[in-house]
């Protein structure tokens, strides 16, 4: 297993392992190649990349505001779940935020994900039930 940064020829198998751990893709919106081709270059970005021999098997992409870390998107695939990986990927996270300075931790968790919600409580994360998110959206596609 190899653990390196991201790098945009891995782009069609990160879509491929979202599509195959059942997360959401938007390829008009934040998932389009070339958003990714700008963001990874960001020193407040960290995108890591799991490999087993040359298939991608995990992802996390990470950002802050200097003020709060974002774990914004984190995909293990099936085959490789409920083996640390995810952990291992929250973790390297989080050290890259206090390596900048960042105190505060967070992810945004959709209600169904129930592997993700007890993931990361048992990560340290404490839910905050009393917090509505909202958005606005240009187009539905974003």
């Amino acid at each position: 297993m190899k653990i390196r940064k991201f790098k945009i020829e891995d782009y069609e198998q990160l879509i491929r392992l979202w599509i195959d751990a059942g997360l959401p893709f938007k390829p008009k919106g934040r998932d389009r190649k070339e958003e990714f081709e700008k963001q990874i270059k960001k020193p407040e970005n960290l995108y890591l990349s799991v490999f087993k021999e040359n298939k991608l098997i995990g992802f996390v992409m990470a950002s802050h505001n200097r003020r709060k870390g974002w774990i914004n998107r984190l995909a293990v695939h099936p085959e490789f779940q409920k083996k640390g990986l995810a952990s291992l990927l929250i973790k390297r996270a989080e050290e890259f935020f206090i390596k900048e300075g960042v105190d505060i931790f967070a992810c945004l968790i959709e209600d169904w994900n129930d592997r993700s919600l007890k993931l990361f409580e048992k990560s340290g994360y404490k839910p905050h039930r009393e917090i509505i998110y909202y958005t606005k959206r240009n187009h539905p596609d974003v």
